[in-house]
């Protein structure tokens, strides 16, 4: 079965890796206490031979059992039951000077005489001569460079191995105390530190679509759990600014939409209570006419912005005259121009084409255009003007009209958002041009930027990449 809790799955991760340390340690412990114990017998019983074989060449008498018992007493600290001792002469046979022996004859195998031949001495581990090996060193007595004597001691192993038995019994019983005592460390290690964790999951808990304000309790640590604090509260925020907006978008487009509509109700109503001239019933119809256009374009301007923020929005790729674009655009709107006594000019038009769609292109333009003049007063001016640069073009939309403040500058590209000044002059706008022209130029791989002061005037420029810096599109395609 999987174990989800993380606290646990600390704990246990914790708890095997300090079984794997206890036994690593416990291993090269018990290695290193076997190395030394077998190290200090074998340099006592080297010392031991050392000062026998210094008493052979004084004395030319016999050893007594007492005489090897100092010797052993001297370098191991006590004189071992178990211990041996043999004198032989270079054939391997018993010299004279050989006290009797308890133990009996210890065995002088072949290397160990050749060694001793050669001054050397040799260390074995002799089995079966009683219930624990016995450690022998065999070593020569030399006199003039050769041997004259052979001098063997050992003792058994038995002290060597209960100490290796009580280390291990020992271990036996730390090693469980040892990791209960890891266990319960590592479980109070991770509940600290996933305090924090709980801690935003009941937070999260208590978040919802309403109370998005609320934030995530953050540590002040700097560490990663303070980092994903940190991170969910930008996340919240945005979200937070992102249902802001979804919020004001539906409640704008609720009563851009309601305004129409309610006109729309009240001239059909008018016309039904009673009879009517076909004059008035056509009165009636046009202007109901109208306000379903504009339900329309509404409409149609809220379903462009949202295929543009998905990536949705479909582009017929086509060479584009940009100059002959502009000149449509011009004598699309010399009528309206007239009407409001506002002189459009046609500024410096280079002959620009760039690869795009005509219609959405034609679009984006005819906003900046019909905004510059519906925001000019009598008697001001609207310049539409296009440019060469590098392989792409740059448009401009200038008018000498009531101009923006730099605080409404920072939200006039927001759908329906619009100025004081804005509705004062033009009651009737939707609000969506500008959005729907930045949307129209990012999908062409362009930008828009605007500079206005206040009472002097504003100019759009629109920047278009050339056809080999446009964005691709997975919608591109038929409109």
């Amino acid at each position: 079965m999987r174990i989800r809790s993380i606290r646990v799955r600390l704990t246990l991760w914790y708890t095997c890796l300090s079984t794997v340390l206890i036994l690593l340690l416990g291993g090269a412990a018990y290695g290193l206490l076997t190395y030394s114990l077998h190290n200090q017998v074998d340099s006592s019983l080297t010392s031991v031979a050392r000062s026998l074989t210094e008493r052979a060449h004084r004395e030319s008498s016999s050893f007594v059992p007492s005489d090897i018992d100092e010797a052993f007493r001297r370098f191991f600290g006590f004189s071992p039951w178990d211990r041996y001792f043999q004198m032989l002469d270079p054939r391997g046979r018993r010299d004279p000077r050989q006290p009797e022996s308890h133990s009996g004859r210890l065995p002088l195998g072949e290397e160990a005489l050749r060694n001793a031949a050669r001054g050397i001495a040799t260390f074995e581990t002799l089995k079966g001569l009683e219930e624990y090996p016995v450690r022998i060193l065999t070593a020569p007595v030399m006199e003039g460079g050769r041997m004259v004597n052979l001098i063997q001691v050992g003792m058994s192993l038995q002290s060597v191995s209960e100490t290796l038995t009580r280390f291990l019994i020992v271990m036996a019983v730390l090693l469980p105390a040892g990791l209960v005592l890891a266990g319960s460390v590592g479980l109070v290690f991770a509940r600290r530190a996933l305090k924090p964790v709980d801690r935003m999951i009941e937070a999260a808990r208590h978040i919802g679509a309403e109370h998005l304000a609320e934030r995530v309790q953050e540590t002040g640590a700097g560490d990663e759990l303070d980092r994903l604090s940190k991170t969910l509260n930008e996340m919240l925020e945005r979200l937070d600014a992102s249902f802001r907006q979804m919020r004001q978008f539906s409640a704008d487009a609720s009563h851009e939409l309601q305004t129409p509509l309610t006109i729309l109700k009240g001239e059909l109503e008018v016309g039904l209570r009673a009879s009517r001239s076909p004059g008035e019933y056509r009165e009636i119809l046009a202007s109901s006419l109208e306000e379903v256009d504009r339900i329309d374009r509404l409409v149609d301007g809220l379903l462009m912005l949202h295929r543009a923020e998905a990536g949705m929005l479909r582009m017929d790729r086509r060479e584009v005259d940009l100059d002959r674009l502009v000149d449509d655009i011009v004598r699309s709107l010399e009528l309206l121009a007239g009407e409001r006594s506002i002189e459009l000019v046609r500024g410096v038009v280079e002959p620009v084409a760039i690869t795009g769609d005509p219609e959405r292109l034609r679009r984006m333009l005819l906003n900046l255009a019909e905004n510059a003049v519906k925001y000019t007063g009598p008697g001001g001016r609207v310049e539409i003007s296009l440019k060469r640069e590098g392989d792409g073009a740059s448009l401009s939309v200038s008018d000498t009209g009531i101009g923006i403040s730099e605080e409404d500058r920072q939200r006039i590209f927001e759908p329906f958002y619009r100025s004081s000044d804005a509705r004062s002059m033009a009651d009737r706008g939707t609000g969506l041009g500008l959005s729907i022209a930045r949307s129209i130029a990012a999908a062409h791989g362009g930008s828009i930027r605007v500079e206005s002061r206040p009472g002097r005037g504003s100019t759009f420029t629109v920047q278009l990449k050339g056809s080999g810096s446009l964005p691709g599109n997975a919608a591109d395609g038929p409109a």
